[in-house]
């Protein structure tokens, strides 16, 4: 027999904040539906040369939920792809996400099943899925299309709760107050749009499987966890040391009362499973993946510093806690280092003045070689990409990314202007990793590598599912803004990036008359989820799934 399954996700919402205000009272859906049935965290993993790493990666770990696949199954490890015959890079908010043409999404379960789904990241419309699929109405930029199928639904909704204010719109100024006002804002109608489409498509069929996510809870993370955790370097001087309202904890009350009025109109006897496929804490790693990692290779390779140079072992300048610029790739650009101050200060504010961008406000006007960047080049505000037309003269180089660092040897054989012979490949690896594992957080003296992996045994296996990367680096917490190498010299300070960052941590938390209450889930990841729900729609579970069913008939 079929079963009524209501799966409802919270993107990137951080289980540790989950736990404390589910405590203090402050989400009472979710404390209901964990009281009422069971709660686990998600620890995700994904293999690299077979062996099991920690993983933070939003849109991978997204298209694994949807597959019950892992990254290195799929072959889907980012969003950026990395072209060695010419040195560029591929990155589309809507074209980037996986394509699923030989893992389906898990839902996609033909006539027998009607299904219902809305919002879901880094998914694509499926002809298998017997329902309303609607996508890329809101979130977190996606990497879908904003689209539906049937066709007409999509453009129903628009007319009827209008554009998400929301989508691709959420670039992470958290220091221009007239930015921070109009997001919290922008957050609440998404919220409210979400709530009521999803009350809608409930109220339509007697859906088996209703599932939909939350993005606002990725974007509020992101842009303005400074405003809201102690964690953060400036969280004192944002919050007047705490004395202004918490914007991370309004949204995740309002997303939690969407919750219940979403339940509400929903059969009664479903199973209802609530999850993240990830949490979000003090932004630990895009700066260092964005801009020190980059630096510290070209200076590898140069010699020399191009950014934010410093005296290692002096005390670090002040944080940056009033950027001036209308971006953080441009607070960046001003870091650019030139021995005559009148030169380095009309590059700093040329750059302000002239060189604007619609999405992320400046890019910089010179790439480090003196060369103009162009302005439509993929990821072209990223500081990892101001270095790219130094690629193919470099041993290695930092390829863009959002979480983790990735390093690119630059390889005879492989690359169009390959340096490095294969015979040398693991000897550099070797090198690198130990310039990496010696840094150090200059304000506390604290190592800021967690882990250094290298993703390949033969440097020239041609496996197409295996990662661009082949160095990807785990930092450690906590955040800094200042680097030391004993070898390479000091990075920064720097402006901090975007407030809040990605962890490889998760949750899920259901009830039911399937789930048992007060049962304790086995260690789990976002891998499981797909199993699980499936087992609690009574539906086939594919054998090619790397996940497992949490709620196996033995544990009942």
């Amino acid at each position: 027999m079929k079963k009524s399954t209501i799966v409802i996700g919270l993107d990137a919402a951080e289980p540790r904040l989950i736990e404390e205000w589910m405590t203090a009272g402050h989400l009472p859906n979710l404390s209901t539906i964990r009281h009422q049935g069971t709660y686990s965290r998600l620890n995700n993993q994904v293999k690299y040369c077979g062996v099991l790493t920690e993983y933070s990666t939003t849109e991978p770990l997204w298209a694994t939920f949807s597959t019950g696949c892992r990254a290195d199954t799929l072959g889907y490890w980012d969003t950026v792809s990395y072209n060695p015959n010419n040195y560029e890079i591929v990155c589309d908010v809507v074209t980037s996400g996986y394509d699923y043409q030989e893992y389906p999404p898990f839902y996609a379960l033909g006539e027998d099943y009607k299904v219902a789904v809305l919002d879901v990241p880094v998914t694509t419309l499926s002809e298998r899925i017997n329902g309303v699929q609607i996508l890329g109405w809101g979130g977190h930029y996606p990497y879908t299309v904003s689209a539906s199928n049937p066709p007409e639904i999509y453009a129903d909704v628009v007319e009827k709760y209008g554009k998400n204010p929301v989508l691709h719109n959420d670039n992470g100024l958290w220091w221009n107050p007239q930015y921070v006002n109009w997001i919290q804002q922008a957050l609440k109608e998404s919220i409210d749009g979400h709530s009521a489409i999803a009350r809608d498509l409930l109220q339509q069929d007697n859906w088996d499987l209703f599932l939909m996510v939350f993005g606002e809870t990725h974007t509020v993370g992101h842009d303005l966890y400074n405003y809201s955790q102690a964690d953060h370097p400036v969280y004192n001087h944002l919050s007047k040391n705490g004395t202004k309202p918490d914007p991370v904890l309004s949204t995740y009350k309002q997303v939690d009362s969407a919750i219940g009025e979403i339940l509400a109109v929903a059969p009664q006897d479903a199973n209802v499973l609530c999850f993240s496929v990830h949490g979000m804490a003090a932004n630990f790693t895009d700066l260092l993946s964005m801009a020190v990692l980059p630096e510290l290779l070209y200076r590898f390779h140069y010699g020399k510093a191009a950014i934010a140079p410093g005296k290692v072992d002096s005390k670090p300048g002040s944080i940056v806690t009033k950027p001036i610029r209308n971006s953080w790739p441009g607070e960046i650009w001003s870091q650019v280092y030139e021995p005559n101050p009148l030169k380095k200060l009309f590059r700093t504010w040329t750059h302000k003045k002239f060189l604007r961008d619609q999405k992320h406000g400046l890019l910089s006007p010179y790439s480090l070689s003196d060369e103009p960047i162009e302005q439509e080049l993929a990821m072209g505000w990223m500081p990892s990409m101001w270095y790219s037309p130094l690629w193919s003269d470099m041993k290695a180089f930092a390829l863009p990314a959002f979480t983790n660092g990735h390093i690119r040897i630059n390889l005879q054989g492989r690359e169009k202007k390959g340096i490095v012979e294969p015979n040398d490949y693991h000897a550099l690896c070797t090198e690198l990793s130990e310039i990496l594992y010696d840094l150090k957080d200059a304000r506390t003296g604290s190592k800021i590598v967690k882990q250094v992996v290298i993703t390949r045994t033969n440097p020239l296996d041609h496996d197409p599912k295996l990662p661009d990367a082949d160095i990807v680096i785990l930092w450690q917490e906590p955040i800094t803004d200042v680097v030391d190498s004993s070898r390479l010299g000091r990075v920064g300070p720097l402006t901090h990036c975007r407030a809040g960052g990605h962890k490889s941590q998760g949750f899920l938390m259901g009830k039911g008359p399937d789930i048992p209450q007060g049962f304790d889930l086995p260690a789990s990841e976002a891998v499981d989820l797909a199993p699980t729900i499936l087992n609690l729609m009574n539906a086939p579970i594919p054998k090619y799934l790397d996940g497992r069913n949490l709620l196996r008939n033995d544990h009942s």
